[in-house]
């Protein structure tokens, strides 16, 4: 199970870098500040929130790596595994919250929500079958 948590949390890594790239870098472009819902009168008013929500999402992507990293590195059963399947925990679990947060406030972003959280609910059921085993 260890393998899949660090797998699935790379993977829910590599797009949660995406999803920075989009918000933080290339959110004026109209085609991507278009699939966030906004209209082009409010892009200079929304850019800065997505600015710093990109950057929520490039820290949640760094703790999640990291942490497939250390347990990957310490799958034998030592501290790093324990450490890394942690930081899988808390990197993915906040990225499951946020999908199930899109998804409560506004039912057209299911799609999104899904995207963004069905592979860090991978991780984390994995993560705890992994630390419970």
């Amino acid at each position: 199970m260890v393998v899949v948590a660090a797998v699935a949390a790379l993977l829910a890594a590599a797009l949660h870098v995406l999803i920075f790239v989009m918000e933080a870098v290339l959110f004026r472009r109209p085609a991507v500040h278009a699939r966030f819902a906004t209209r082009a009168q409010d892009v200079d008013a929304v850019a800065p929130w997505a600015l710093n929500q990109g950057f929520y999402n490039l820290f949640l992507a760094v703790v999640a790596a990291v942490g497939a990293v250390l347990a990957l590195a310490g799958a034998d059963g030592s501290t790093g595994r324990t450490v890394g399947l942690a930081l899988v925990l808390a990197g993915c679990g906040s990225m499951l919250a946020a999908s199930l947060v899109l998804l409560a406030t506004d039912r057209r972003m299911a799609r999104a929500a899904a995207m963004q959280g069905t592979v860090p609910l991978v991780a984390v059921v994995a993560a705890v079958l992994a630390l419970t085993s």
